[in-house]
């Protein structure tokens, strides 16, 4: 594997010169994970940072009582717990496989280091990353202001935006994207199937959902509908 290449292709590194590129791929440690395997704990020390290459990996909170609340799934290009690596925190949450998932590590210790010699590197993915962070300010807004229908249409057109495309993959199984969402499979389902029926969207499959009338989710995102 050219690490080299596969950095060019993560939009938090496309932007980097080849030099440093290349300084980043001496540091980073190809890491796999099985199904269900965990990747870090909530409260363990964040000894570095992930970037998926294939496959899915959940963030989640758990309760006491052992309710567990889906944060985000990060899929093949997205950085995992890079945060807690840039402000010397543990890490907040827990993250787990969804199935088998080949990753790059980023030492803390070595990246830092390098970013230390290169500031111009840290600013160039700080940009990067300020841009996703509002991206999911706005986002998580929406999931938590909103009633069900209206998050579940917001949920959609974000994912219309980010893939740029008419049928859209929900990225997650329906039980996770009901915990994104804070509510029950059964009435994510009743949802989809409203949406369906007022001509909206059209399903196909499990996971595929393709967009028909896109003013309709605005509005219903909106509270307007």
């Amino acid at each position: 594997m050219d690490v080299s290449k596969e950095l060019a292709r993560i939009a938090l590194f496309s932007a980097l010169p080849a030099d440093e590129l290349r300084k980043l791929a001496a540091i980073a440690m190809p890491r796999e994970f099985s199904r269900r395997a965990s990747v870090f704990s909530e409260g363990e020390a964040a000894d570095g940072f992930y970037v998926g290459l294939s496959g899915q990996i959940r963030v989640f909170k758990s309760s006491p009582e052992g309710k567990e609340q889906t944060l985000h799934i990060f899929g093949p290009g997205h950085p995992v717990g890079e945060a807690a690596v840039f402000a010397n925190e543990p890490y907040p949450a827990n993250a787990e496989a969804l199935d088998a998932v080949k990753t790059l590590f980023f030492p803390k210790d070595r990246f830092l280091a390098l970013v230390r010699r290169n500031p111009e590197m840290v600013l160039v993915m700080l940009a990067t990353l300020s841009k996703r962070l509002v991206h999911f300010a706005r986002l998580v807004e929406d999931l938590a202001l909103k009633e069900i229908p209206h998050r579940l249409a917001a949920y959609l057109l974000h994912l219309a935006k980010r893939q740029n495309v008419e049928t859209i993959d929900l990225e997650m199984s329906k039980r996770h994207l009901a915990s994104v969402l804070g509510t029950t499979p059964e009435t994510l389902s009743r949802f989809l199937a409203k949406f369906a029926r007022d001509g909206a969207i059209a399903l196909s499959g499990t996971r595929k959902v393709r967009l028909i009338d896109l003013k309709y989710l605005a509005r219903v995102s909106a509270g307007k509908e």
